[in-house]
């Protein structure tokens, strides 16, 4: 069996031609005549089975969730061995995205490396919290799995359309289940279960994690409306999705997600009116396309809005609005996020170690210290607390290179692919604002989507529709 490293448009190995023109042929093949095996069908599978399974199971953060999530990764690397097998080559991506993933799991174990102390006693270890430090790797280790799967067995243009649209219709069901909860039974999760320290919508226990979760799926719906992907005869139905989306959204009265909602809509008309489609002439003057794009989101706006009071949300809208009238706005979080700069000063390094925030921050607490905060409601403090200096710099260096190569894949040719691509952007940029104000991403479901989502901005060529002219030689060539 050998190894093959997919480029920039090519994951299996072909021999090297002996010509350009063989090259160009060659490519084309690799590009448009993949063999899937039943394994690789079933991976495919797995992955928009846990999309799916994550969010219901209250957004997998319980430990039996957990449980059948990392079952899920174990799934997924027993189907790679065998459609390696089948194959005869171990498919692998080059995509930069995984490095910092995999270089966060290394900096886990190296926290819980046995140091002794100056005195020559007790064997100590960098992370303060060692058993948190290590269920952290075990989550981290099967976010990659899931995430370097997607970048292998998303190699068709039909594999993105379906993952696409699981995504959308799941998240447009999800909604609909999160408003009908609400107006219900707006204390329990399943009209079953009460919760007493926080507040549910629909399967999350936190409403925040839920309105983090409609970031990222009306992401692709707007995505593709906004970058002009879309057929007309269909716009109306994908306006329909979002706007469904986003009123579920506003529904939860968090107010880091309605920002964020906002920005992520100012985001996707400023960067789909900046990628021009390559179906547009260029007499479309740059004015006419941002007129066009601030007009759909201004409707988009209006109508999530309408939908919000005609639904009987004005509670939602009022909340946001006396908050920042309140002697703190920030709900305590101004508090929290003061203790957290004295936890990064003390570790500023390598941090408290993977997962220890809860157990350290008694410790730093200035009021009773008697006050149990299992997140710091800011995941980049929270990203320098528990990984310091060194874990900063790899989450800087994931949001540089997802942005770098998504912009970059952007530029395709294939309308379906630049909306994809630029929607998918949106909703984790959208994300990344909200974790100012929240955690979102420390519940599995949304980090998750998040990862696909950054998966599906920066997948190589294999998911692009080849040119028409390109797909009937390709078709001759078959016959022959």
């Amino acid at each position: 069996m050998t190894t093959s490293v997919s480029n920039e448009e090519v994951s299996v190995a072909v021999a090297e031609p002996a010509s350009p023109l063989a090259a160009r042929t060659s490519q084309e093949r690799s590009v448009y005549r993949i063999k899937h095996t039943l394994a690789s069908r079933f991976a495919f599978l797995v992955i928009c089975v846990a999309i799916v399974m994550s969010a219901l199971a209250y957004g997998t953060v319980h430990y039996w969730a957990l449980a059948l999530f990392n079952l899920g990764g174990l799934t997924i690397l027993g189907l790679w061995v065998v459609d390696s097998w089948r194959l005869g080559e171990f498919r692998v991506s080059r995509n930069l995205l995984q490095l910092p993933l995999i270089a966060a799991l290394v900096l886990g174990v190296v926290q819980l490396l046995p140091l002794r102390d100056a005195a020559g006693g007790a064997l100590n270890t960098f992370s303060l919290d060692p058993n948190s430090t290590k269920l952290v790797i075990v989550q981290l280790a099967t976010l990659l799995v899931y995430f370097a799967a997607t970048l292998v067995f998303i190699d068709t243009p039909h594999r993105l359309h379906l993952l696409v649209r699981t995504i959308m219709i799941f998240g447009f069901f999800l909604a609909i289940f999160g408003l009908t909860q609400s107006f219900t039974s707006p204390t329990k999760v399943y009209w079953v279960r009460e919760l007493n320290q926080s507040t549910a919508f629909g399967p999350f226990i936190n409403r925040h994690h839920f309105a983090g979760y409609m970031e990222l799926t009306i992401s692709l719906p707007l995505g593709l409306l906004l970058a002009g992907s879309i057929d007309k005869e269909k716009r109306l139905l994908y306006l329909f999705i979002a706007g469904l989306m986003g009123v579920a959204l506003v529904m939860t009265t968090s107010r880091g997600g309605i920002i964020s909602l906002v920005a992520e809509i100012v985001f996707l008309v400023i960067v789909t009116a900046i990628w021009r489609s390559h179906g547009e002439h260029k007499r479309i003057s740059r004015v006419k396309r941002v007129g066009t794009r601030v007009a759909l989101a201004a409707a988009l706006i209006v109508g999530l809005f309408a939908g919000v009071i005609l639904l009987g949300g004005e509670f939602s809208l009022n909340r946001f609005i006396d908050s920042v009238n309140t002697d703190d706005p920030t709900t305590g979080r101004a508090h929290f996020w003061s203790v957290t700069l004295d936890m990064i000063r003390a570790n500023p390094i390598l941090g408290t170690g993977l997962g220890a925030y809860g157990v350290i921050y008694t410790r730093y607490d200035t009021r009773n210290g008697l006050f149990r905060l299992e997140q710091a409601h800011n995941d980049y403090l929270q990203v320098f607390s528990d990984a310091g200096v060194v874990g900063g710099a790899l989450a800087l260096m994931f949001v540089i290179v997802l942005f770098y190569r998504g912009f970059d894949r952007a530029n395709s040719r294939d309308d379906f692919r630049r909306g994809v691509a630029l929607g998918a952007l949106g909703g984790c940029f959208a994300v990344l604002v909200h974790s100012f104000f929240d955690f979102t991403l420390h519940t599995t479901s949304n980090a998750l989507l998040f990862l696909i989502l950054a998966a599906l901005a920066t997948l190589n060529g294999r998911v692009e529709d080849a040119p028409r002219r390109r797909r009937r030689r390709s078709s001759t060539e078959n016959q022959t």
